[in-house]
Order: C-alpha cells, then sequence, then structure tokens
C-alpha cells in the first residue's frame, strides 16, 4: 500500500510539473517583452489569455500533491519542510507571486505599472521552476541526517548539483511555456513562436547536461541512488524528449513539441523517486538512518481511509482537467479580456 501512495504522489507531482510548468514558463517569457508601449502590452496580454483558463485549474494538482504528502506522508512532509525550507519557501513563494500577478495585472492603473506586475510574474516563475527543481535535486543528491533520524540543516541544499537542477528544470519550462504558446496563439504568430522555442532547446540541452555532469561527478549522488540504471535513463530520456520537440517544432507540429516537452517536465519526479526506492530521504552521514518509503507513510488503517476519499476525487480532478482541454482546445484569436 505504501508502494501505491507513493507512486500517486510521484505521479501528482509530475502533472503539476506538466501543468503548472507552462503557467510559469509563459510568465518566463514576459521578460523578453519588457517594453511599455502598445504592441508590448498587447502581446503580453495574448499571452496571459493563452493560460488564463487553465491558470487556476493547473494550481490544483499542487494542493493535491500536498494533500497526498501531508496525509499519506507525514514523517517526509515534516523532513521535507525542515531540512529544504529555502527552496520549498522560495518555490511556494514563486507560485503566490506568479497567481498575484496574473490577478492583478489586469486591475493596475496603466502600462507601467502592469509592466510592474509582468516582472513579478517573471520572478515568481523563476522562483517556483527553480526550487522544485532544488528539491528534486536535493533529494537525489541525499541529505544529512542525525541518529534519530531527522535532516541536519540546510546546507545541503547550496551545491553546485542542487543549484544546476534548479536550472535545468527553469530551462525546461521555459521551453515548455514556449511550446504551449506555439500551440495556443494565433497561427500568424506559429512560426515566429516556434523559431523562440527552438533557440531555448540548447539552452536546456546545456543545463541538463551540466547537471548530469555534476551528478557524475558527486560522490553524494551516486551514493544515494538505489539504482543507477534509472537515474541514468533520466538525463538520456530527457535529453530525448529535447530533440523530439526540436524536431518537432522545425516541422510546425506543434501539438508533438508540446507532448514532448510535456514529457521532460513529467519524468524527473517519478524517475528521482524510483532512482531511490526503497528510500526516500537517504542519509548522507549514516545510511543506516536513511528514511524508507514504510517508514515514512502513514499507518496501514489512515492510508486505506484516505483511498476512500481519494477515489472519488481523483476521476473528478481528471474529468475536470479534460474538459477544460476540451472546451479551450485550439488556438485563440488574438482578443484579450480586460481582466488580464
Amino acid at each position: 500500500m505504501e508502494f501505491a501512495w507513493y507512486a500517486l504522489l510521484g505521479l501528482f507531482f509530475a502533472a503539476y510539473l506538466v501543468l503548472g510548468g507552462y503557467d510559469y514558463g509563459v510568465g518566463l517569457l514576459l521578460a523578453r517583452r519588457a517594453g511599455t508601449g502598445p504592441g508590448d502590452a498587447l502581446a503580453r496580454r495574448v499571452a496571459l489569455t493563452a493560460v488564463g483558463p487553465f491558470f487556476l485549474g493547473n494550481e490544483v494538482w499542487l494542493v493535491a500533491t500536498v494533500g497526498i504528502l501531508f496525509g499519506a506522508f507525514p514523517t517526509l512532509e515534516g523532513e521535507l519542510l525542515s531540512g529544504f525550507y529555502p527552496v520549498v519557501l522560495g518555490a511556494l513563494g514563486g507560485v503566490v507571486l506568479v497567481t498575484a500577478g496574473v490577478q492583478l495585472r489586469g486591475r493596475a492603473g496603466g502600462e507601467v505599472a502592469r509592466a510592474g506586475w509582468d516582472r513579478i510574474v517573471v520572478v515568481g516563475g523563476v522562483l517556483a521552476a527553480l526550487g522544485w527543481g532544488a528539491l528534486l535535486g536535493g533529494l537525489l543528491q541525499g541529505v544529512p541526517l542525525t541518529a534519530d533520524g531527522h535532516v541536519a540543516g540546510v546546507g545541503h541544499v547550496v551545491t553546485p548539483f542542487v543549484a544546476a537542477a534548479g536550472l535545468a528544470l527553469v530551462a525546461l519550462v521555459a521551453l515548455h511555456g514556449a511550446t504551449f504558446l506555439t500551440l495556443r496563439l494565433p497561427a500568424a504568430d506559429a512560426p515566429a513562436l516556434a523559431r523562440l522555442a527552438r533557440g531555448l532547446v540548447p539552452a536546456a540541452l546545456t543545463a541538463v547536461g551540466a547537471a548530469t555532469a555534476l551528478g557524475l561527478l558527486s560522490d553524494r549522488v551516486r551514493a544515494a541512488v538505489a539504482r543507477p540504471a534509472v537515474a541514468v535513463l533520466l538525463p538520456v530520456a530527457l535529453v530525448a524528449a529535447l530533440l523530439v520537440a526540436r524536431a518537432a517544432l522545425r516541422r510546425g507540429r506543434a501539438g508533438v513539441a508540446f507532448a514532448a516537452t510535456a514529457t521532460a517536465l513529467a519524468l524527473p519526479a517519478p524517475l528521482v523517486g524510483a532512482a531511490l526506492w526503497p528510500r526516500v530521504l537517504v542519509s548522507t552521514t549514516d545510511p543506516a538512518t536513511s528514511l524508507t518509503v514504510a517508514d515514512a507513510a502513514a499507518s496501514r488503517p489512515t492510508l486505506a481511509l484516505l483511498g476512500w476519499l481519494v477515489l472519488p476525487l481523483l476521476p473528478a480532478l481528471l474529468g475536470f482537467q479534460a474538459m477544460c482541454w476540451w472546451v479551450f482546445r485550439g488556438r485563440i484569436d488574438g482578443r484579450a479580456p480586460v481582466y488580464w
């Protein structure tokens, strides 16, 4: 039963990275339009209109992920919040900034004020992607655990590998946002957006390559990984997905490119979890104190009770997401509502 909940936690977090990832990616791309002229303002507003119907619904996956973490893995939740609080706080702060910036920019008094909110959205997108990437990198690297099983300090989040993992997710999110706009904005804008997305692929490949190299050179990462084949599969699959996205963008197949970048963002969470299994927090000080999935999970009766709650909610969540994509399928016509 613990494995089922662990897999569900990974799948929900992966879904959040895919769906919330293009929200943050579009937000990052607002940095390219830093001007305050009417043309720039319209372009920014149209870009936000493209994600508008999905924006708040995508954040529900983060709430569901946190709910599973709190209910099914309370011990892990406590150690993550105490041992990774700088990156978790940064990521959650970024989520708040993006949400506030998108919601409030339309209520600003003028274009200068809206440009200020746009900068807040950009900062929030960077913080969210950087924080979640650093969290995954920190888990893969291992943490210093005391004899009683608690994470000692937060110095383990300030390493080259953790920083590279965070930057790699920022690059993947920016590319994902660009491919989303290629799929959603008017067809007349698609070629320019495809060129932008293709230009981001080398940056993403470089970031993934740097994180991979630092991981291979890190004694901590090599010691923490229980299944090296799974860990090696992650960068290989990411590179393959990025190359597929680039080829699809070159051929004008925006849907295939978006599916490829979505795959790239869906892979890290489950593959990191699989590489660490059966441990979830690997001790870099004494392997005997590592926290296993079974030890981190709640009791069997609690998991069974949570199962009865999740069973009706999961189809509803999936149905809502499918409905949103069906209702708002296709490209927008370029007209942006005033509330953005």
